[in-house]
């Protein structure tokens, strides 16, 4: 009986030890980051450390929250604390989308009017293997975690590993050839990479907050398997959305058959319930009117009724 709350609880305490982990390391490496854009008049490096300080806002939240999500469901939140890590990861959105516009509009400025101090390719090319190192090692300490905390987490830090990849290439083609312009051409390639990911994940953050149903849940088709059971003659009032994009709420209202016992009923719920469990559903409501018996609900459904001719 103790076992799966046991290995629960120790994925749990992994799962909070990995993003702490990986918080450390890339909170270090930014600090580092930002001193070394500066010694080696770099934009390029400027514009990761921008970055890494938006994942290290990321995982700091990640790490946060996700010890935050253990918390039970209470009085004032009754599906629970999941919902947290959703705003969380809102906010770090907007603000890296406002900071990688800005590097962005300052590296346009120096390809266009171009400084006297050059990058120190050099440095570059130390803190490019550096950065590669640690976001390397980050990513795969969070590569083996369930949660989407982690799995967010993790596509974040390769993508930063890519990053670093092409900030080296550019340190050496500028060791080799006298190419300054080479710098504020990689920002403004990160920029618009880090850009185009962040609005991304944005845009499923949004779909979250207005309840769009799971990504990989097929609602209509379920209605369909729904109307086949026994006894079952309709189905309205049928709803799903995800909490925070792991953790889904699924409701339906079942016209039953006048013949239909209370045995069929309850093996009706069950079926129902074991027909959502190869989805990640926590909350599930399933509401039984018998035929000829008024819905509860004086709300008029927009959806289609499936269901036995």
């Amino acid at each position: 009986m103790h076992a799966p709350h046991s290995h629960e609880h120790n994925h749990a305490a992994s799962s909070d030890r990995a993003l702490a982990t990986a918080f450390f390391l890339n909170a270090t490496f930014t600090v580092a980051e930002i001193f070394g854009g500066y010694w080696t008049n770099s934009i390029a490096i400027l514009t990761d450390a921008l970055h890494d300080g938006g994942d290290c806002l990321t995982l700091g939240l990640a790490w946060y929250l996700q010890t935050l999500s253990h918390r039970r469901a209470d009085a004032k939140f009754s599906y629970g604390y999941r919902r947290f890590s959703v705003l969380g990861a809102l906010i770090t959105g907007v603000v890296l989308l406002i900071g990688v516009s800005f590097v962005g509009w300052h590296a346009t400025q120096r390809l266009i009017w171009p400084t006297e101090e050059e990058p120190y390719a050099l440095g570059m090319l130390l803190f490019a293997a550096l950065g590669i190192v640690v976001n390397g090692v980050a990513a795969w300490i969070l590569t083996s975690g369930r949660s989407l905390n982690e799995q967010v987490a993790s596509w974040h830090l390769l993508e930063d590993t890519f990053g670093w990849a092409a900030v080296l290439v550019g340190s050496i083609v500028m060791l080799i050839w006298h190419a300054p312009a080479v710098d504020p051409i990689l920002a403004l390639m990160l920029s618009v990479v880090v850009f185009w990911n962040v609005a991304r994940n944005l845009k499923r953050v949004l779909l979250i907050f207005l309840q769009s149903a799971p990504s990989d849940f097929d609602l209509a088709e379920f209605r369909d398997r729904l109307a086949r059971l026994s006894c079952v003659i309709s189905t309205h009032h049928t709803h799903t959305w995800t909490l925070d994009g792991d953790a889904h709420v699924f409701s339906t209202h079942l016209v039953m058959s006048k013949s239909a016992d209370r045995e069929t009923i309850i093996q009706t719920k069950q079926n129902i319930h074991a027909m959502l469990q190869e989805y990640d559903f926590e909350h599930i409501t399933v509401e039984v009117e018998l035929e000829g018996e008024p819905c509860p609900s004086n709300e008029h459904s927009t959806e289609l009724q499936s269901g036995q001719q």
